[in-house]
């Protein structure tokens, strides 16, 4: 972790809630295509304001890159550095800057480039904080707890140190995928208590705040951790729950199958 970004969180009264929801409304991470057209339709639209149509361009850009056209989204996001916007504030510009530089970092990330990633979320964080975007400080800092390996934890508790200061919910939402990526990186260091502990967090922000796919998939991720501390029965009374809602899951139903297998295994069987 080469910088720090003490001092320079944002005030979480700037979030721009309006440009958010839309944003929101826009993205269907399921279906990156669509979430494209619909991106490029907004940016297009010459009755949008400009600053909006650039957001939304870096959006078009993330879509884009998702369906791995990473050369199409980085000449999207140059030829909107490159742009002139006269009419932009100072925070407008700053908010860009970090949205870019976000992007940028995601294509660098999906590559395995995490060394030109990690800078560029760096930089998202202090572009964002000048912006006075708390979303994007925590979005930046997300992302640094995902990619910055042995660092992870530092990124993530500075995430979790602005949410206890923020009241708007959108922006506590960021709580379930700081804790859920938190508890991965645990499980995947051996330590399947502390991912328990995190995972459960994600399920109470999630519950709070977040969406049902985020609820779903955090409840997932207690019951992978259960299954690792060998709490079976506990874990496969949840998985099969999230069958009930959601039965066509692969992720469930592989976990069903895993922990079938491990409870048939420990039964005593009678040899002939």
């Amino acid at each position: 972790m080469e910088d720090t970004t003490d001092a320079l969180h944002a005030d979480p009264s700037r979030h721009r809630e309006d440009e958010q929801q839309t944003i929101d409304r826009l993205w269907d991470f399921a279906d990156p295509a669509t979430s494209e057209q619909r991106f490029r339709a907004v940016a297009d639209d010459e009755a949008v304001p400009t600053h909006e149509r650039a957001v939304m361009t870096t959006q078009l850009a993330r879509a884009i890159g998702i369906q791995r056209r990473d050369d199409e989204a980085l000449a999207l996001l140059d030829d909107l550095e490159a742009a002139g916007r006269a009419d932009e504030t100072p925070e407008e510009a700053a908010e860009l800057r970090a949205r870019i530089a976000l992007e940028r970092g995601r294509i660098a990330a999906t590559a395995e480039r995490f060394d030109e990633a990690v800078p560029l979320f760096t930089k998202a964080v202090r572009e964002a904080a000048l912006a006075g975007s708390t979303f994007l400080v925590l979005d930046a800092l997300h992302m640094l707890a995902l990619n910055d390996a042995g660092h992870e934890e530092e990124w993530a508790t500075e995430g979790f140190d602005i949410l206890e200061g923020v009241r708007d919910r959108r922006l506590k939402r960021w709580g379930v995928a700081l804790h859920n990526n938190l508890g991965w990186t645990k499980h995947d260091a051996g330590d399947a208590v502390a991912a328990l502990h995190h995972f459960e967090r994600a399920v109470e922000a999630a519950d709070q705040y977040g969406t049902a796919g985020q609820q779903h998939v955090a409840r997932w991720s207690v019951g992978r951790a259960l299954r690792t501390l060998g709490r079976t029965d506990e874990a496969l009374e949840l998985q099969r729950e999230l069958a009930r809602a959601r039965p066509d899951d692969t992720y469930v139903q592989a976990e069903i199958e895993a922990l079938t297998a491990e409870v048939t295994e420990a039964e005593p069987t009678i040899e002939a």
